[in-house]
C-alpha cells in the first residue's frame, strides 16, 4: 500500500498548529494586516484536490481570462503572479526597452516603496515628478517627457499612475482619460498600478473598465491582496500591442506560481461576482467613518482628501505614539507628525469608534 493511500485511508496525520496571535488584536497600519475573506478561502478549497497541470494551464487560469474580460475588454489577458511589487516590475518591463524610463510621482509606490525593485530588476529608469496630492496631470508629465532623440538621457516611455494614489486621492475617469491621450499623442503608454483598484471604483461608483480600457490604460497591475486575498495580484494586459514577451519576463522576474492555479481561483473569487466591490465599499465607508470621527478631536488635522480605504493626518508626535501601543499604524512622516490610517474588509465599525475614543483620550491629556 502506497503512503498516499495509506494517509488518505487513515485520516493522514495532523500537524500541530496552534494559533500564536489574538485574532482580537485590531490595528490601522495597512490593509495587509487582513486576514483572508472567508469566500476567497472557500474558493482555495474548491481548487484543492487532484491535480492540475502547473504554470498557468490549469482550468482555473483558464477561467480567470474570462473573468478579467468582463472588466477590462475582450482583449485582455491576466497574468497571475505573487505580489505588488512583481506585477508592477512584470509590466514595466514589457512596455519598456532596455533604455526606457517611466515617469511617476514622486510619492508612487514603484518609486518609494519598492526597494528599487523597477530599476534594479526591471533595469529601466524613473523619472519622478513631486505632486500635491499623488496624482499626476498632463503639465506635470511634460516636465519629464521630452528629450526622445537626446542619447544621453533614458528615454520617457511609459506613464505610470496609481489608482488609488499612495495619500489616498483617486483619479477621475476624465484625469485617466487626459492623461492617456496625452502620453499616447507623445508615443507612450500608459501603466496603472491597481493595488487598490477596487477602492477606486468603489469611490467613483463606476465599473473599473470605466477608468481603464474605456479612457485608454494600455497595461495595469490588479491587486487582490489588499482587497481580501491570501496572496497574488495579476498583470493585465488590456492593449496587446503595446506589450512584448510578459510570459517570458514574468518567469525572469521570479514571478510564474507553478501551482497558479491557487492564485487564480482568489482572483475568480473576488471577480466574478462582486466581493471585490463589497470588500471595497466597506474599507472605503470605514475610513469615511474614522475620518468623521477625528475630525471632532481637538488636535488632529486630515491632510488629504479620504477618498478610499486610508486616511492621511497630522497630530502630536506622543499622542501618536501612545495611540500606536494600543492600535498599531504608521507614521508617514515621523519628522512632521503625519500618520497614515488604514481600513480593511473585516474593520469594523466598533473598531473604528474604539480607535477615535483612544485618539480622544491620548490628546485629552
Amino acid at each position: 500500500m502506497s503512503q498516499a493511500r495509506s494517509a488518505r485511508e487513515e485520516g493522514g496525520a495532523r500537524t500541530d498548529v496552534r494559533r500564536r496571535h489574538d485574532p482580537e488584536e485590531r490595528g490601522f497600519a495597512s490593509d495587509n494586516y487582513a486576514g483572508v475573506h472567508p469566500e476567497v478561502l472557500a474558493a482555495l478549497a474548491v481548487a484543492n484536490g487532484g491535480h492540475q497541470s502547473s504554470y498557468g494551464a490549469d482550468a482555473y487560469t483558464a477561467r480567470l481570462q474570462e473573468v478579467v474580460r468582463g472588466h477590462f475588454g475582450p482583449t485582455a489577458e491576466a497574468y497571475p503572479v505573487f505580489n505588488g511589487t512583481g506585477a508592477n516590475v512584470v509590466a514595466l518591463q514589457a512596455v519598456t526597452e532596455r533604455w526606457g524610463a517611466v515617469i511617476c510621482a514622486e510619492s508612487a509606490h514603484i518609486n518609494v516603496d519598492e526597494c528599487g525593485a523597477p530599476e534594479r530588476v526591471g533595469g529601466l529608469k524613473l523619472l519622478t515628478v513631486p505632486t500635491p496630492d499623488g496624482k499626476l496631470t498632463p503639465e506635470l508629465v511634460d516636465r519629464e517627457a521630452y528629450g526622445w532623440d537626446d542619447p544621453h538621457r533614458a528615454m520617457p516611455q511609459v506613464v505610470s499612475l496609481t489608482q488609488t494614489t499612495e495619500l489616498g486621492t483617486c483619479y477621475t475617469p476624465a484625469e485617466v482619460r487626459a492623461l492617456c491621450e496625452h502620453a499616447h499623442e507623445r508615443g507612450m503608454v500608459v501603466h496603472m498600478d491597481g493595488a487598490r483598484i477596487a477602492n477606486a471604483a468603489a469611490t467613483l461608483d463606476v465599473p473599473m473598465r470605466t477608468f481603464t480600457n474605456a479612457v485608454g490604460v494600455d497595461i495595469l497591475s490588479f491587486g487582490g491582496t489588499k482587497n481580501g486575498a491570501l496572496l497574488g495580484e495579476a498583470v493585465v494586459v488590456v492593449n496587446p500591442g503595446a506589450v512584448r514577451g510578459l510570459p517570458h519576463l514574468r518567469k525572469l522576474s521570479m514571478q510564474l506560481a507553478s501551482k497558479s492555479r491557487f492564485i487564480s481561483v482568489q482572483l475568480e473569487a473576488l471577480l466574478a461576482g462582486d466581493l471585490w466591490l463589497r470588500n471595497a465599499r466597506h474599507a472605503n465607508a470605514m475610513a469615511q467613518r474614522l475620518a468623521a470621527g477625528v475630525r471632532e478631536v481637538a488636535g488632529v488635522e486630515i491632510l488629504y482628501p479620504v477618498q478610499s480605504n486610508g486616511v492621511f493626518a497630522r497630530l502630536p508626535h506622543d499622542a501618536a505614539e501612545r495611540v500606536r501601543k494600543r492600535f498599531p499604524f504608521y507614521f508617514w512622516d515621523e519628522a512632521a507628525g503625519d500618520v497614515r490610517w488604514m481600513c480593511s474588509f473585516d474593520t469594523t465599525e466598533e473598531d473604528v469608534d474604539a480607535f477615535v475614543d483612544a485618539l480622544r483620550e491620548e490628546l485629552g491629556r
